[in-house]
């Protein structure tokens, strides 16, 4: 088998990238995938270098994600959340996490992926990755073999136009790469970059954590009706250290020993609980399939009432 490689990475951007040799593409919310085929076998690695050929026989079974007897690709693997029809990452991380041959094969059917390919490596005996992006893609797009598990990521031309249409359909974001780039295997550099659609809402602290005597992440919630619900930890954002000791002086008098959240959050044996009284603004990409929030960050701290914590926020 060939060695598995470290594929190349975006950056993350708040703005898109402006030229003619940029286009964009969508950024699936899935698990990024090599596939590896040497002529004798096909094999699936994650980012990590983890196998997870096993988890998907869909795709290795008939071994025809490409014409050519050896080729390496890159994509993601997505599985679709029957509710919305867009690509959800809960969905295709039960399908990557089973290991049970049963209930992988009954996952085949109650689960369906599909691999969105976006680029080759290697194909027939030669490694492609110094030849352009565009170069790369014209020999992605006469070789690869689409069918209802393997399709073609396209490109658009028109990136703010893109990341417009991402947002109505409440999508991860895009991904704009530049034509004329080379593959940097191991690599992550501005050549490719991300730009993540992310949302605000308005929270209060119902707990938090401590860390060598200093709160280092907080429990926050938001108000639906007579409740109070929790939405998730956050520990990551936009305070220094001087701003996590000031907080660890706010929330003293408001300890109390009873959990003000209705419903039971994660990690309940380590919060210890405070009054809601102080309030957030939070940044985030989606709600999960728990109804948490996904990589939630702290924006900044917010002189807000309950009537601007409402659980509306989170269904626009």
């Amino acid at each position: 088998m060939i060695k598995p490689v470290i594929p190349f990475e975006p950056v993350s951007r708040d703005s898109l990238p402006a030229g003619s040799q940029w286009i964009a593409q969508i950024k699936w919310d899935g698990v990024r995938m090599l596939a590896y085929e040497n002529g004798q076998e096909l094999r699936l690695v994650n980012r990590r270098l983890h196998d997870r050929t096993t988890q998907y026989p869909e795709l290795v079974e008939p071994r025809d994600l490409c014409e050519g007897t050896s080729y390496i690709l890159d994509g993601e693997i997505i599985a679709l959340d029957p509710n919305s029809g867009r690509p959800s990452f809960y969905h295709v991380l039960r399908r990557d996490r089973m290991s049970k041959p049963h209930n992988i094969a009954q996952a085949k059917q109650q689960i369906p992926i599909t691999y969105m390919v976006f680029d080759i490596l290697y194909y027939d005996g030669k490694w492609v990755t110094d030849q352009t992006l565009s170069a790369r893609q014209q020999l992605l797009h006469q070789v690869l073999r689409t069918s209802n598990h393997v399709q073609e990521v396209t490109n658009a031309p028109d990136a703010p136009a893109l990341l417009h249409v991402m947002r109505q359909h409440q999508m991860e974001g895009i991904v704009c790469k530049d034509l004329t780039s080379t593959y940097g295997i191991g690599g992550k550099d501005s050549r490719w970059q991300k730009v993540k659609i992310m949302h605000d809402l308005y929270a209060m602290i119902g707990g938090v954590t401590y860390r060598d005597g200093i709160v280092n992440a907080v429990a926050v919630g938001v108000f639906d009706g007579p409740h109070f619900i929790y939405i998730g930890h956050v520990g990551t954002g936009k305070l220094n250290i001087n701003r996590w000791r000031e907080l660890t002086s706010q929330v003293q008098p408001l300890i109390i020993k009873d959990r003000p959240f209705h419903n039971i959050p994660e990690r309940s044996a380590e919060t210890t609980w405070v009054q809601p009284k102080i309030g957030l603004k939070v940044q985030y990409m989606e709600l999960t399939h728990h109804q948490t929030l996904r990589h939630p960050s702290i924006q900044t701290f917010a002189e807000v009432t309950r009537e601007d914590c409402l659980a509306s926020q989170l269904y626009p």
